[in-house]
C-alpha cells in the first residue's frame, strides 16, 4: 500500500528541540506545514499520539495529518512529505553533514524548493547562499548572540531588526505611573531616526499605530509600546589611574604565579652557594671566581675548571658527586618552571589580568559560536568584556584576544577563576557555553562569589529553562530553541526576513518590498495602506534617498520605490509574496 502524500506549503526536516518548536510556530500562524520525525535521531520530540518505539507505526505513515516518521534523508519519506508539492523545505537537524545530504536529496526530487538550512558552519552557509539558487543558511549563534548581548545591557529584548547594516533590539515599553514616556506624543516618539516604532496597544480604545501617530495621541498608563532602537556604541573610558591599577594588579599576579618558580630558584642558588662555601674552604688557594665558575658548569653540566677538585681530598670529590646529583635534579625542575612559565600561559595569564576592568564589564563565560558572537557584539557597542574560556586552544581565543578582549583560560566554575575576572565589581556575567550543567554550576558559583551580580543562563531545553529561572531566579535563563524557532519559521515563510518578534497577536516579520505596478500597494498613500493593510511601515528608499518619519506617512508609493515594513505573518500573501525582496 502506498503510502498517504500530504500537500503542505512547508516541511519542517528534523523535528528535535528547534525543529518541533518551529513547525508549532508555523502551525500557530495557519501556515500549511508537514514534519519528519525521524527515530534514528536521538534527541526527536515525538508526539504522544505515536511514540518512536511502537511498532505500528510504519516508516513514513503520517502522524495526525502532519507528520512523517521515517529516515529524514530518504527519497520515500521526502515524497511523503510532499516535496514535490512544497515550496520551502526547513531543514533543522544538528548535524551539517546530515543536512547536507538532506539538501542534495531534496534538491534531486525538487530542484526548484526553496531551502531554509540550518548550519553551524557558517562559513559553508555563506557560500552556499552565494552559489546555489532558493538557498538560504541559518546559524543558531548568529541568531541568540544579539538577543543575549542586549539582555546582559539590561534591556527587555523580544526580538531583533537587521536593517540600515546595524543590529536594532527589539524592546517592550509597559506605560506604568512612573514612566518617562507618560504623557509622550507618539508623533514625536515617530520622528526620531534611531527609533522605530513597530506595535502599539493603548489601554483603552483600540486604536491602531498609524491612526494613533497622525493624531498626535499621548501615551497613557496602561499602554504597551514595541519598538527597536539603535544602541550606540560607546566611547572607551581609559583613565591613567586605571593604568596604574591594572599595573599593580598585574605585579599581584605575577607574585602569585611565580610563587613556585622563586622557591625553586632560591634553592638552586642556595645549592651553588654551598658548593662554593665547600670549595673555597677546602682550599684556600681557590679564589670565589674559580670556585662560582665551577659550581655552576658542575650543577649546569656545562663542565670547567674541573682542576678545583682534581687534587682535592676523598671526602670533596664525594661532595661533588652528591652535588653533581642534587644539582641535576634541581637545574631540571628550574628548566622545567622556566619553560612552563615563559612558554606556557603564565606570562600571557598575568598580561591579561592586567587589562581586566577594575568594574562596570561583562563577563562572558564560554567562547563557542554563541560566545563569540556575543563579545564581539558587546565589543562593537563599546562595552568592556573579559572572556573566560576552559580550552586555551579553544577555536575563537586567538580571534577574541585580536580583538583586545582579555582573555583568562580556566574553569569558570571555580571562584578563583571568576575572581581573575573580576566578577565582584561586573555589570554582568554570561554563561553560554555549550554545556547545560556547565552553565548551571558557573552560574550558581557566580552568585556565591558575589550575589547582587546580574547573571544570564543559557539553556537549550525551554522547559528546562523555565523550572531553573523559577527554583534558582537568576536575572535571565534563556533557551536558545525559545530564541530561534520563530526566526527560522520567518524565513521558511519565505522571502528575505529582516527581523522578526513575537507580539501578543503572534508573529511579527520585517521585509522588503520592492512597488511595481502590479504591486497591492502601487499608486496609494503609505498611511492609509498600513492602516487598512495592518502593517508597519518602517522606512523606504527611493532614488538612493532614505525616507523616514513624517515624510514617510505621507508619501505615494510608486514605481521602484523599496519599503521596508513590519507585518504580522499570517498576511503575508496579502501583500504579494512574488514582490518580496530575496
Amino acid at each position: 500500500m502506498q503510502p498517504q502524500i500530504i500537500e503542505p506549503q512547508i516541511i519542517v526536516c528534523g523535528l528535535g528541540q528547534i525543529g518541533y518548536r518551529i513547525f508549532l510556530v508555523l502551525q500557530q500562524q495557519g501556515i500549511s506545514v508537514a514534519g519528519i520525525s525521524d527515530p534514528s535521531l536521538g534527541n526527536e520530540a515525538y508526539w504522544e499520539q505515536a511514540p518512536a518505539d511502537d511498532p505500528t507505526i510504519a516508516v513514513g505513515s503520517v502522524i495526525a495529518n502532519s507528520v512523517i516518521v521515517g529516515s529524514v534523508r530518504s527519497e520515500k519519506t521526502l515524497i511523503a512529505a510532499g516535496i514535490k508539492q512544497a515550496k520551502t523545505l526547513l531543514i533543522a537537524c544538528e548535524d551539517d553533514a546530515l543536512n547536507l545530504a538532506i539538501l542534495t536529496q531534496a534538491k534531486l526530487l525538487s530542484p526548484n524548493i526553496r531551502i531554509v538550512n540550518r548550519l553551524f558552519n557558517t562559513q559553508l552557509g555563506t557560500r552556499l547562499d552565494q552559489t546555489m539558487p532558493n538557498h538560504v543558511s541559518m546559524s543558531v549563534s548568529a541568531l541568540v548572540a544579539p538577543i543575549f548581548a542586549f539582555s546582559a545591557m539590561q534591556q527587555p529584548v523580544i526580538g531583533q531588526l537587521n536593517l540600515l547594516k546595524k543590529v536594532w533590539p527589539v524592546t517592550v515599553e509597559d506605560i506604568t505611573p512612573n514612566h518617562l514616556l507618560v504623557g509622550k506624543s507618539l508623533s514625536t516618539l515617530w520622528d526620531n531616526p534611531d527609533r522605530m516604532l513597530l506595535t502599539y496597544e493603548p489601554a483603552k480604545s483600540p486604536v491602531g499605530l498609524m491612526t494613533a501617530v497622525q493624531s498626535g495621541q499621548r501615551l497613557a498608563v496602561g499602554d504597551r509600546l514595541i519598538w527597536a532602537e539603535l544602541q550606540k556604541a560607546k566611547s572607551p573610558k581609559r583613565s591613567f589611574q586605571d593604568f596604574i591599577n591594572n599595573t599593580q594588579q598585574g605585579f599581584r599576579q605575577f607574585r602569585d604565579l611565580s610563587r613556585a618558580m622563586i622557591l625553586i630558584l632560591l634553592v638552586l642558588l642556595a645549592t651553588i652557594g654551598v658548593a662554593i662555601l665547600a670549595y673555597v674552604s677546602s682550599n684556600p688557594a681557590t679564589s670565589l671566581i674559580d670556585a662560582l665558575y665551577f659550581s655552576v658548569g658542575m650543577i649546569t653540566g656545562a663542565g670547567g675548571q674541573e682542576a678545583v677538585v682534581e687534587n682535592s681530598t676523598d671526602p670533596v670529590k664525594v661532595f661533588t658527586a652528591v652535588m653533581m646529583l642534587v644539582g641535576a635534579g634541581v637545574i631540571g625542575v628550574f628548566y622545567a618552571l622556566l619553560n612552563d612559565y615563559i612558554l606556557g600561559t603564565h606570562l600571557q595569564q598575568i598580561w591579561m589580568t592586567t587589562r581586566v576592568p577594575k568594574s562596570g564589564h561583562r563577563i562572558v563565560c564560554g567562547l563557542g559560536g554563541v560566545g563569540f558572537r556575543t563579545l564581539d557584539l558587546l565589543k562593537q557597542l563599546g562595552e568592556d568584556v573579559v572572556a573566560l574560556e576552559y580550552d586555551a586552544q579553544g577555536r575563537f581565543v586567538r580571534t577574541a584576544r585580536s580583538r583586545n578582549v582579555p582573555v583568562i583560560t580556566g574553569d569558570a566554575a571555580l571562584p578563583e577563576v571568576l575572581k581573575l575576572a573580576n566578577v565582584e565589581k561586573a555589570a554582568a556575567l554570561l554563561a553560554v557555553t555549550s554545556d547545560d550543567a556547565v552553565n548551571l554550576e558557573i552560574a550558581i558559583t557566580a552568585k556565591s562569589v558575589a550575589p547582587r551580580l546580574p547573571v544570564l543562563v543559557r539553556i537549550h531545553d525551554p522547559q528546562f529553562a523555565r523550572q531553573i529561572q523559577q527554583v534558582f531566579e537568576f536575572e535571565w535563563v534563556i533557551s536558545p530553541t525559545d530564541l530561534t524557532a520563530p526566526a527560522f519559521a520567518a524565513a521558511a515563510i519565505g522571502g528575505r526576513i529582516l527581523g522578526n518578534y513575537t507580539a501578543r497577536d503572534g508573529l511579527w516579520l520585517a521585509i522588503a518590498t520592492r512597488i511595481t505596478p502590479s504591486h497591492p500597494l502601487y499608486g496609494r498613500k503609505l498611511q492609509s495602506a498600513a492602516s487598512a493593510e495592518e502593517f508597519t511601515p518602517l522606512y523606504a528608499e527611493s532614488n538612493q534617498q532614505l525616507i523616514q518619519g513624517q515624510a514617510l506617512l505621507n508619501m505615494t508609493l510608486t514605481q521602484d520605490v523599496v519599503l521596508y515594513l513590519m507585518m504580522p505573518a499570517h498576511r503575508w500573501e496579502k501583500l504579494g509574496e512574488s514582490q518580496h525582496i530575496d
